[in-house]
């Protein structure tokens, strides 16, 4: 569980990189689209992922959004509209995000 100044640190990063963005679409939450976005986790430890209007009409967002983050065992950073930003650490990165050096 992140505190709520590692959060701010994460959201500074990950609004000032170029992070990987992925879109959720009609199909929802597939086992393939949660692979690769546990894979996506693996190698780059945070991500933004986008729901599009029709994943959105076809399924609750509140409930995707738990669902991706538990499934992931992954922190949700931030919500904004239709995108969240996910961040899980991942120990065996050498060069993983180190949240003592991000200010």
């Amino acid at each position: 569980m992140l505190n709520n100044k590692d959060r701010a640190k994460l959201k500074k990063y990950a609004h000032s990189n170029d992070i990987l963005k992925f879109n959720i679409g009609k199909n929802g939450l597939e086992s393939t689209v949660l692979d690769m976005l546990s894979k996506a986790l693996d190698k780059h430890e945070i991500i933004k992922i986008a729901f599009l209007k029709t994943s959105v009409d076809t399924y609750n967002l509140e409930e995707m959004i738990l669902d991706i983050s538990s499934f992931l065992k992954a922190d949700v950073i931030q919500k904004i509209g239709k995108t969240i930003i996910l961040y899980r650490k991942n120990p065996k990165l050498k060069d993983g995000i180190n949240l003592n050096e991000l200010d």
